[in-house]
């Protein structure tokens, strides 16, 4: 009775399974003779995580098109050097200090054998050869071997993976002057490692950034890190203020310019609501020869200005109005961190750049490598800042203790003209921009 039962129980189960083998064996025949049916099936694609800030990232394209292949990280080529992109983690890093009660302007050089960040011979897609010293008949680099320490605090270790985490989805830029410029491509050179890194994108059509007919350079440059979708851009801005052409009716072909001391510059006014840092930097251009040579006329409220204002009351006037309007921005946008940068220090010795000035010292701190200072060497810049929220980059009196590492007389074009307001790079700017990361 016992065997009996067993034996049906038996077929039973052989028969179910018989029956599956068949079902399965039908529906993978029919699946492969109709592809119709595998829409029915879920897809990789459909358990892709949309990011959070989707919104923004796809409003930053034109015509609210994201690129038609989404980056896959686990498998996409870095951005930048494979060295640079590590196993660190910008959460592992403890910071030791806050970065706004940190004067990070205090402190001394020091002498470090890792710098520089990168090679001035190697980073040729993102450093003019003028400011390359490398490439010149400089021998001795020895200036290059030091890095800042602030007295009373710990300035973060930077490296270009740290950035661009710490800077995701987001648009750092550099509004200026050739100094703003310099600041601008030492950064590039310090995310990179100097390297070509051939995936960061030219975006600089995004934000008006193309050369104009008969122009010799455009107003500006943006690049991209696809990986991260980081953005750093440099806007050509001397004053910082508002050019407005003037025709002359009896020339048609001179134009001179309306410098609006009381309205920033345009591109400021158009491109903000894409920043979520901005430097700022003005300086060297409020003197009457530069006013002459680009035919700048002062306005202010929407008048002429007499000529015989003293051009550091213009200069202050403008420094006041802009940030007066960054603050009211601020208001409006939380996230946005802006910074004014302080002068860059020139160092002409017995004369200026045409007159036979000259800045031949390649002894590194030669006239002391601390500065003890409580307040800034800019005292313009600080008391522009003074009360708002826009911050104070003060580079100033770091900088001025590093008159070694000019340009000086190795310029390829200099016809014996000494370039003592530039710096070589790798150089000072480095280190103003690790202040700037420490900051951030």
């Amino acid at each position: 009775m016992k065997g009996a039962y067993w034996h049906k129980l038996t077929g039973t189960k052989v028969s179910f399974t018989v029956i599956i083998l068949l079902i399965t064996t039908v529906f993978i025949y029919t699946w492969k003779r109709n592809p119709l049916l595998t829409s029915f099936l879920l897809s990789s694609d459909q358990f892709r995580i949309i990011p959070k800030d989707f919104e923004n990232l796809q409003e930053s394209y034109p015509g609210n098109k994201l690129p038609s292949k989404v980056p896959d990280n686990t498998s996409e080529t870095p951005d930048i050097h494979p060295d640079i992109w590590n196993d660190e983690k910008e959460d592992d890093e403890v910071r030791e200090n806050d970065p706004e009660e940190c004067n990070y302007a205090k402190g001394k050089w020091v002498p470090d054998t890792r710098r520089p960040f990168y090679s001035g011979s190697e980073c040729k897609r993102w450093l003019s050869e003028m400011w390359a010293c490398r490439l010149m008949q400089r021998s001795d680099f020895s200036f290059e071997k030091f890095r800042w320490q602030p007295e009373n605090c710990k300035m973060p270790s930077f490296t270009g993976m740290k950035f661009l985490r710490r800077m995701r989805h987001k648009t750092l830029a550099f509004v200026g002057d050739s100094l703003g410029r310099q600041q601008f491509q030492s950064m590039m050179c310090m995310i990179t490692g100097g390297k070509p890194a051939p995936q960061v994108q030219d975006v600089g059509w995004e934000f008006g950034l193309v050369k104009a007919r008969g122009a010799v350079r455009p107003d500006g440059w943006a690049y991209r890190f696809p990986r991260s979708n980081t953005t750093v851009l440099f806007y050509w801005s001397a004053s910082l203020c508002e050019l407005q052409p003037l025709l002359n009716g009896s020339d048609p072909k001179f134009v001179s310019y309306a410098l609006h001391l009381d309205r920033p510059v345009t591109f400021l006014k158009k491109y903000l609501d894409r920043f979520h840092v901005l430097v700022l930097n003005t300086g060297h251009h409020w003197n009457r020869g530069k006013f002459q040579g680009n035919h700048w006329n002062l306005h202010a409220y929407g008048k002429p200005v007499s000529d015989k204002l003293d051009l550091s009351t213009a200069k202050n006037l403008t420094l006041h109005s802009v940030v007066s309007w960054l603050d009211s921005q601020i208001v409006r946008n939380p996230n946005l961190k802006v910074f004014l940068r302080t002068l860059s220090p020139r160092h002409f010795v017995n004369g200026d750049w045409n007159t036979g000035g000259s800045c031949d010292n390649t002894v590194p701190l030669k006239g002391g490598s601390e500065v003890l200072l409580e307040k800034s060497s800019d005292p313009f810049a600080e008391l522009a800042v003074n009360g708002s929220r826009v911050r104070l980059l003060d580079i100033t009196a770091l900088s001025q203790l590093r008159d070694e590492c000019h340009i000086s007389k190795y310029g390829k074009s200099s016809n014996g003209v000494h370039d003592c307001l530039h710096w070589c790079l790798p150089g000072v700017p480095d280190t103003w921009n690790e202040i700037l990361f420490a900051r951030i």
